[in-house]
C-alpha cells in the first residue's frame, strides 16, 4: 500500500483540480441527501396531510405546535426549578428542549412571509413545486456528476503519464544484460496492464472515493440530526463489517498480485511465439505452441477466477450488513415512535417525541447512505488491484541499474591513445566466461578477434561500451578506466554495429539518421553511399530514403538492414567503431564493397571486429584468437598461420 500512496502523492502537484474534484464532490452529496429530504419529508408532511397541504398551512400548523410545546415545556421548566432545585441534571434538560424549541419558532415565523409569498396556495401546485425542486435539484447534481468524473480522470491520467514516463525512463536506463536476462514480457505487462491498474486506482480515489463517502456523511449527519443516538444503534455493526472487509482486501491483494505475475508469463508466452514464428511454422510446432499457451492461460484464468470469488463476496456483505442496519433502525424507530417514547431500556434516545414523518425522514437517509457504501463496495477490487500494480511498477523505478555512474565521473577527451584491458575477468552467474585478458590496441589500430562460437568474443565487446561491467581486472580507455568516466560521454565515442541489425519502424533517412540527430541529408546520403546502401534505397525502395521500414526493419532484407545499420554507424563518425559479425548477412559481392569502403573508413580511429568471416581479416592489423575465455594468440595473419596451429586449423 506504500507504493499506492507514492503515486497518490504525485497527484499533489495538481492542487487546483484535486480542490475542484472536492467541491463538486461535496456539491453532489449535499445535492444528493437534499434530494432525499427534498422527496420524503415534504411528500409525508405536506402533501399526504389534509390539514398540512400546501407550505403555508403546514408552516402555520407547525409554529402553533412548537408555541404550544413551549409553553409546556417553560410551565414544567418553572416547576422543577420551584420544586425540586436539586434536580439539575433533568433542570439542565428541560432548559436544552425550551432553546430548541424557541429557535424552531424563530426559524418557523422568518420562513413564514416568504412561503406566504412565494410558495404555492393550493395542493396540486404544491405537488408540482416540490418535483420542479426535486428535477433541478437532480440536474445541477448531474452536471456536478460529469464535471467530477472529468476533472478525477484528468488527475489520473496526468499523473499515470508522469509515472509512465518516470517508468520509462529508469527502465531505459537500465544495464543491457537485464533485458536479456529477463526479457522485455514482464516490463511490458507491468508497463501497460498494471499502468492501467494504477491509473483505474488513481481514478477511483478522485472520483468515486472522495463523493460517494460525502454522499454517506451528509446522509448520516442528516440523520444524526434527527437523532444522533438511534444513529449510534442502528451502526453498532459497523466495526463487524469492517473486520470482514478488511479480511477480504488483504485476500484480493494478494490474489491480484499473483494474476498480474500470470499476465507477465502470458505476454512472455506470446512475444516468444510471435518473435519466432518462422522456426513454429518451419518445424510445425504449432500445436506444441498452442499446448503451452494453453497451461499459462489456465493458470491465468484459474487466478481470475478466484479474484471473482472474492469479488462475489464484497456485494452480499454489504448489502447484508446495510439490511441489518436498517432493520436495527426500524425495530428501534418503531418501538420509540409507536410508543410515544424518549428512550430505550432506559438510556435517552431523543429529546423529545418523534414523529412519523421524521420516522421516514431518517429510514430514507439510511437507505441513501447505503448505496454509496454499495458504491465503494464495487470499486473494492479496483483499489486492491491498483495496490497491487503499484508494487509491481515502483519495485522497477526502484531499482538502481548495475552500470552506473559513479558520484564524481572523470571527463573522458576524445579518444586519441590505446584502449586497454588488464587481467579482465567475466562470468555469467557460475559460469566463467573470460579468464584474465590483457591486451592492449593503440588508437588507429584494427583488431580482429576471431575464435569459435561461444569462446567469449562478443562478450568482451561488450565491455567497452560497456553494457555489462567486469567482474575483476579493468577495461581503460587513454588510460581512464571506464567505470570511472560519464557513460554517456563514453558511448558518444563508440559506433557499433551488431550481426542482427536493429532498425526502428521509421523511414530509412530517421534510421540512419539515428546515428547523429544533427546530421544534414548529405552527410547521410554520403554515409549510406560508403555502406553501399544508398543504390538500392533510390532504386528497389518505393519511397527511397521515405520508405518506412515497418518493425524491425521487417520490410528488408537481412542485408538491407545490416547495410542501413552501418551507415548509421559511419554517419556517427566515432573515434572507437565496434563491428560485431557486421557483414554475416551480406553477399559476397557487396562484402567486397564494404571492405573497400571500411578500409578507408577505420583510418585514424580504433576498430575491433567480432568475424567469423576469413575475407574481414583483411583489414586487421592485427588479430586476438581467442578460446574458452582466454586469448590463444595475438598477431598479424601471417604469423598466426606460422605459430598458431587452432588459427591454421579455423582459416
Amino acid at each position: 500500500m506504500a507504493n499506492f500512496f507514492r503515486a497518490i502523492k504525485q497527484t499533489f502537484k495538481y492542487r487546483f483540480l484535486i480542490v475542484s474534484v472536492i467541491f463538486c464532490a461535496w456539491l453532489v452529496g449535499l445535492l444528493w441527501g437534499g434530494n432525499i429530504a427534498a422527496v420524503v419529508y415534504p411528500i409525508t408532511e405536506i402533501c399526504l396531510k389534509e390539514e398540512n397541504n400546501t407550505f403555508t398551512t403546514w408552516i402555520e400548523h407547525k409554529a402553533r405546535i412548537t408555541q404550544e410545546k413551549i409553553q409546556t415545556t417553560a410551565q414544567e421548566l418553572q416547576i422543577l426549578q420551584f420544586s425540586s432545585p436539586e434536580k439539575k441534571h433533568q433542570i439542565a434538560k428541560k432548559e436544552k428542549l425550551l432553546r430548541q424549541l424557541q429557535y424552531r419558532d424563530s426559524c418557523f415565523r422568518w420562513f413564514q412571509p416568504f412561503a406566504a409569498k412565494y410558495t404555492p396556495n393550493t395542493p396540486f401546485k404544491t405537488v408540482l413545486f416540490l418535483i420542479v425542486i426535486i428535477l433541478t435539484g437532480t440536474i445541477i447534481k448531474i452536471i456536478f456528476i460529469i464535471f467530477h468524473g472529468i476533472l478525477s480522470a484528468w488527475i489520473a491520467q496526468k499523473t499515470a503519464m508522469v509515472i509512465r514516463e518516470e517508468f520509462f525512463r529508469k527502465v531505459l536506463n537500465y544495464e543491457v544484460n537485464y533485458f536479456n536476462r529477463e526479457g522485455i514480457a514482464d516490463i511490458m505487462s507491468r508497463f501497460t496492464n498494471d499502468m492501467s491498474q494504477l491509473t483505474t486506482g488513481l481514478n477511483v480515489i478522485y472520483g468515486k472515493l472522495i463523493r460517494e463517502p460525502i454522499k454517506m456523511v451528509v446522509c448520516l449527519g442528516g440523520a444524526a440530526y434527527l437523532s444522533w443516538q438511534l444513529l449510534l444503534v442502528t451502526l453498532l455493526l459497523v466495526p463487524l463489517a469492517v473486520i470482514c472487509i478488511r479480511w477480504l482486501a488483504r485476500s484480493i491483494k494478494r490474489v491480484v498480485r499473483r494474476s498480474m505475475e500470470e499476465m507477465s508469463n502470458l505476454y512472455g508466452r506470446l512475444e516468444e511465439t510471435f518473435r519466432s514464428i518462422r522456426v513454429v511454422k518451419a518445424f510445425t510446432q504449432e500445436n506444441i505452441e498452442r499446448a503451452k499457451f494453453h497451461r499459462i492461460n489456465r493458470t491465468y484464468c484459474a487466478k481470475a477466477i478466484k479474484i471473482a470469488k472474492y469479488e462475489s463476496l464484497t456485494n452480499p456483505l454489504t448489502e447484508l450488513f446495510g439490511i441489518l442496519m436498517i432493520c436495527i433502525a426500524i425495530v428501534v424507530g418503531a418501538y420509540l415512535v409507536m410508543g410515544n417514547r424518549t428512550s430505550l431500556l432506559g438510556i435517552p434516545m431523543l429529546s423529545e417525541p418523534m414523529d412519523f414523518s421524521e420516522l421516514i425522514l431518517f429510514f430514507a437517509l439510511l437507505a441513501g447512505s447505503a448505496d454509496p457504501a454499495r458504491k465503494l463496495s464495487d470499486i473494492f477490487t479496483m483499489f486492491q488491484a491498483a495496490a497491487a500494480a503499484a508494487d509491481r511498477v515502483y519495485v522497477l523505478i526502484d531499482r538502481q541499474p548495475l552500470i552506473r555512474d559513479i558520484d564524481r565521473p572523470i571527463p573522458l577527451p576524445k579518444h586519441a591513445q590505446s584502449i586497454r584491458f588488464e587481467n579482465v575477468c567475466f562470468q555469467y552467474e557460475d559460469r566463467p566466461v573470460l579468464k584474465n585478458i590483457s591486451f592492449e590496441i593503440p588508437f588507429g589500430e584494427c583488431i580482429a578477434i576471431l575464435g569459435v562460437s561461444g569462446c567469449g568474443k562478443s562478450t568482451l565487446l561488450s565491455l567497452i561500451p560497456r553494457f555489462i561491467d567486469v567482474n575483476s581486472g579493468r577495461v581503460l580507455i587513454d588510460g581512464l578506466p571506464v567505470t570511472e568516466v560519464r557513460v554517456r560521454d563514453l558511448r558518444r565515442q563508440i559506433g557499433l554495429v551488431t550481426q542482427d541489425p536493429v532498425l526502428f519502424n521509421d523511414t530509412v533517412f530517421n534510421n540512419i539518421r539515428y546515428g547523429n540527430p544533427s546530421a544534414t541529408a548529405e552527410e547521410i546520403m554520403e554515409a549510406a553511399g560508403l555502406a553501399f546502401a544508398h543504390d538500392f534505397i533510390e532504386a528497389e525502395l518505393a519511397n527511397g530514403y521515405g520508405t518506412i521500414v515497418g518493425p524491425a526493419g521487417g520490410q528488408l532484407s537481412g542485408g538491407q538492414r545490416q547495410r542501413i545499420a552501418l551507415a548509421r554507424a559511419i554517419l556517427r563518425d566515432p573515434p572507437i567503431f565496434l563491428l560485431d559479425e557486421a557483414t554475416s548477412q551480406i553477399d559476397i559481392t557487396s562484402e567486397k564493397m564494404i571492405h573497400e569502403a571500411l578500409a578507408k573508413f577505420k583510418k585514424g580511429r580504433t576498430t575491433i571486429m567480432v568475424t567469423h568471416r576469413l575475407s574481414a581479416l583483411t583489414l586487421a592489423d592485427r588479430i586476438i584468437l581467442m578460446d574458452d575465455g582466454n586469448i590463444i594468440a595475438i598477431g598479424t595473419h601471417e604469423e598466426l598461420l606460422q605459430s598458431s596451429p587452432l588459427y591454421a586449423k579455423l582459416f
